[in-house]
């Protein structure tokens, strides 16, 4: 495969390497999605480990066409060393598990569980992989040259108090407007679920995985789609500027969701008003994960808000209040989408918007860069973090990862 970057390109954007990137992401994925449909589709015993691998797919692409293809690329086999080499490689075979678990439980469901459990095992070994990889010496430089730096931590903690808050809300309008209502327990969870334990005390350990737990077990599979989306895609989109970059990625990331909308997920009975409602979703959820990846200046900070997002629509819609039609009511529906419209044109206000369209080496416009014919880059650790060099001139990145 010839060098995914060196193709020409329209208004500074690498269109060739994308439309390799997205064949490969959606392929793969929509692959899964077929799989999914000609073994009962939502019905399927394997849904859940289906869904994990198809999670994974967009990063698996990113990562595949960088490390072993394109040779300007940050990640890329022959200049990507030190620990991230090795997360880099483990998240490559994690994903190829994850499939190999999928294919066994669609052929013996009986080995469902045990699958899961190993599965979920190896991403906490991912996990913790992840945090003594960075902690090692140089370990965080290296993450950060390739793009995968934490970011503040004072960003994932507002901006996910800020999703906590979004949901519950919306929750609480369903309920007060009759467009849903409180969930029994008693007759939803599986006989024999809630045992000895009291309703009140269920909720409480459920909101706790919700906000807590669940966000971190499932930080490496949400990985897999926000490295993809923000760290590859978006890097390159927003060569024609942020909002316009942004905006094309969402509409790109709900199609992408499409064939599972096809099959009842999410819309229940509105396979076309809702692949429609998905693309608006996912727009919005662009815009807020962009903004928050800016303001964070690391990739990590999208996959926690990405998990705790799912886990808390999950928990505050499945437990707390069901919506009656999730097409019209508050949640992922047309009045939730009306209030996230709001949130996003708030965001929009923030001048970090209306940046110059500069492409920066180690910016958070470039989480997976490339190096550019004739430009000379300077290492971060030359000079200052995040001093690039191009086009003659030094600029402050003000995205550091």
């Amino acid at each position: 495969m010839s060098d995914v970057s060196s193709t020409s390109r329209t208004g500074g954007v690498a269109w060739p390497g994308i439309a390799s990137f997205l064949v490969l992401a959606f392929g793969l994925s929509w692959l899964a999605d077929l799989v999914l449909l000609l073994g009962g589709g939502l019905g399927n015993p394997a849904f859940g480990l289906i869904m994990q691998f198809r999670m994974m797919t967009p990063a698996f692409a990113a990562i595949v066409l960088g490390f072993f293809f394109d040779r300007n690329s940050v990640i890329h086999r022959g200049r990507l060393h030190g620990p991230v080499r090795l997360f880099i490689l483990y998240f490559l075979g994690l994903t190829l598990l994850q499939a190999a678990g999928a294919g066994i439980a669609i052929a013996s469901p009986a080995g469902i569980a045990p699958v899961s459990q190993a599965l979920m095992a190896m991403n906490v070994v991912g996990l913790v992989a992840l945090v003594v990889l960075r902690s090692r010496k140089g370990g965080k430089e290296s993450f950060q040259g390739a793009g995968l730096a934490g970011g503040r931590w004072q960003v994932w903690a507002l901006y996910g108090l800020g999703i906590i808050a979004f949901y519950g809300l919306q929750a609480f309008l369903n309920y007060v407007t009759g467009l849903g209502a409180p969930v029994d327990l008693a007759t939803t969870l599986p006989p024999n679920a809630l045992g000895a334990m009291p309703a009140p005390a269920f909720l409480a350990v459920g909101a706790f995985n919700a906000v807590g737990l669940g966000p971190l077990l499932g930080l490496v599979i949400t990985f897999g789609e926000e490295y993809g989306w923000r760290g590859y895609l978006q890097g390159e989109l927003v060569r024609m500027g942020r909002r316009r970059g942004v905006l094309l990625l969402g509409v790109i990331w709900g199609a992408w969701h499409w064939p599972v909308i096809w099959m009842g997920y999410n819309y229940p009975g509105h396979p076309v008003l809702g692949s429609l409602a998905m693309v608006a979703v996912c727009v919005i959820l662009s815009f807020f994960l962009a903004h928050a990846v800016y303001k964070a200046k690391g990739i990590w900070v999208a996959a926690y808000l990405h998990a705790l997002s799912n886990q808390t629509l999950s928990f505050t819609f499945i437990l707390l209040v069901k919506p009656a039609d999730n097409l019209i009511s508050f949640g992922i529906g047309l009045p939730g989408l009306a209030l996230g419209t709001l949130v996003v044109l708030i965001l929009l206000r923030d001048p970090i918007w209306r940046e110059e369209r500069l492409y920066r080496i180690g910016s958070s416009d470039c989480l997976v860069g490339r190096r550019l014919a004739g430009n000379r880059v300077r290492s971060p650790q030359a000079g200052h973090p995040g001093a690039t060099r191009y086009g003659g001139r030094d600029h402050d990145d003000p995205h550091p990862r």
